[in-house]
């Protein structure tokens, strides 16, 4: 038989066990924020971000133009817990810019610039 002190370790890791996961998963899950610069001469009007895995854009996330020469702070609010996205950014004029496999949280910003 255990003992009553054991017993009761056993049972208290058992319980916190579930408040611990719930809490790493909060911890993943937190909103990604990064910089994005656009310096090209041509306003960035649409921005689609999406795991790397993803087959489709989604929606865009830019609430207002990014002007040349400005810079934008992006929320990624997906509740995914990776960092490995594609991005797409629209441009006036028609011109598409698109990047895939990019380490978000690493990066930290992303800048458009003139197409060489």
């Amino acid at each position: 038989m255990l003992s009553s002190t054991l017993r009761r370790v056993l049972t208290a890791s058992a319980l916190a066990l579930p408040a611990l996961v719930i809490g790493m998963q909060s911890a993943h899950a937190e909103d990604l924020e990064f910089t994005l610069h656009n310096d090209t001469t041509k306003a960035l009007t649409e921005f689609y971000v999406e795991p790397t895995a993803s087959k489709t854009w989604g929606e865009n996330i830019l609430h207002t133009e990014i002007e040349p020469g400005a810079t934008a702070t992006v929320t990624i609010a997906d509740g995914k817990t990776t960092c490995a996205y594609g991005i797409r950014g629209n441009f006036a004029e028609g011109q598409i810019v698109e990047r895939d496999e990019l380490n978000l949280c690493e990066l930290g910003s992303y800048t458009y610039t003139e197409e060489k």
